[in-house]
């Protein structure tokens, strides 16, 4: 299978991942999925590159044919361990868009395809806000790491202040990036600087 979007379920009971998956492989009916997710752990339950009849919409419906199948755990009681799964969730699902460059409009529901009322207690609570949580996590995972941005940049360690501001005013250094990394080149031209101005000999 070659998946176009993901399809977010709720298990409707209250077992953990790992129970969900290890049911699916022994029981004996057609339903199956590509991973089940509780408030500690992602289990697998089948390769991406294999469909999985989760959608109701048949054996040649899209959302069997072209879904990654997603059951988020414990919805049938709710509460706290719920809570930490749809946290969970929408961690990994937004590691997929990213891993797989989608936006969130490659997140769908069970409902989408059959008419299910599915998944049943997040749409309960607001589809739009589990979107959200899934956008928030989307940006983090997009963020420049380290905090690497220009206003970063551009301004000198305290510890680096002084040392910097003499190096731009004898030109050894133009002033800009003090946090980069140097090339051998730039390396190179910072010594040829230092040598023209007399201060290496």
């Amino acid at each position: 299978m070659d998946a176009e979007f993901i399809v977010v379920h709720n298990t409707a009971n209250d077992a953990p991942a790992a129970n969900e998956v290890a049911y699916m492989i022994r029981n004996n009916n057609s339903v199956s999925f590509h991973y089940a997710i509780d408030d500690k752990e992602i289990v697998q339950g089948i390769p991406e590159n294999r469909n999985a009849f989760h959608a109701g919409d048949g054996g040649n419906g899209k959302g069997n044919r072209k879904g990654l199948s997603v059951e988020i755990c414990y919805s049938k009681s709710g509460g706290q361990r719920f809570i930490q799964a749809e946290k969970l969730a929408a961690k990994f699902i937004a590691s997929k868009l990213k891993e797989k460059n989608w936006g969130i409009d490659k997140v769908k529901k069970h409902q989408d395809f059959s008419g299910k009322y599915c998944p049943h207690r997040t749409l309960d609570m607001g589809w739009q806000r589990f979107l959200n949580m899934i956008k928030t996590e989307l940006n983090s995972l997009n963020k420049p790491k380290g905090g690497n941005n220009m206003a970063n940049n551009n301004t000198p360690s305290t510890w680096a202040k002084e040392a910097w501001e003499w190096a731009k005013k004898e030109g050894i250094m133009d002033g800009n990036r003090p946090k980069d990394n140097m090339t051998r080149e730039e390396f190179a031209t910072v010594i040829h600087r230092l040598y023209k101005s007399g201060k290496l000999r």
